[in-house]
C-alpha cells in the first residue's frame, strides 16, 4: 500500500466511483467484511486517491455503464491506464489514448514486481 499516493503511481477517484467501491464492498459483508474494514478502505481509498471531477460523459463506449465510468474518469484524469482485473471489458479505451492494465502489469511497470 505504499506505493499507492508515493511516487509509483497515482490513483485518480470521483465520488460516483467512491460510492460504487463501498457499495461493493458492503455487498461483501456475509463474507465476512465487517463496516469496520469498509469504512476503514474507503477512508484509506479517499485518504491517498486524487480526486477527479467529470465534466463530460462518453457514454456509451464499453458494454457495462458503470465501465463507462470509470473510463470517463481515467479521461478527465489523464490517466496512462485503467487498472483492472477485466481487461475485455474495456475494450475501446484505446480510442481514449488510455491503455488497460492487469494490476500485475502494473506492479511490473512501477517495478515493484520483476
Amino acid at each position: 500500500m505504499a506505493a499507492v499516493g508515493g511516487r509509483s503511481f497515482d490513483i485518480a477517484i470521483s465520488v460516483p466511483l467512491v460510492l460504487e467501491y463501498e457499495e461493493a464492498l458492503v455487498a461483501q459483508r456475509a463474507a465476512g467484511i465487517t463496516e469496520l474494514d469498509v469504512r476503514t478502505a474507503m477512508d484509506y481509498l479517499c485518504g491517498a486517491g486524487r480526486e477527479q471531477e467529470v465534466f463530460f460523459l462518453w457514454r456509451p463506449t464499453l458494454r457495462d455503464p458503470d465501465d463507462d465510468m470509470v473510463l470517463e474518469l481515467a479521461v478527465a484524469a489523464g490517466c496512462a491506464a485503467v487498472v483492472t482485473y477485466n481487461v475485455r471489458d474495456f475494450r475501446g479505451a484505446e480510442r481514449f489514448g488510455i491503455e488497460v492494465w492487469t494490476p500485475v502489469d502494473l506492479l511490473r511497470k512501477v517495478g515493484l514486481l520483476s
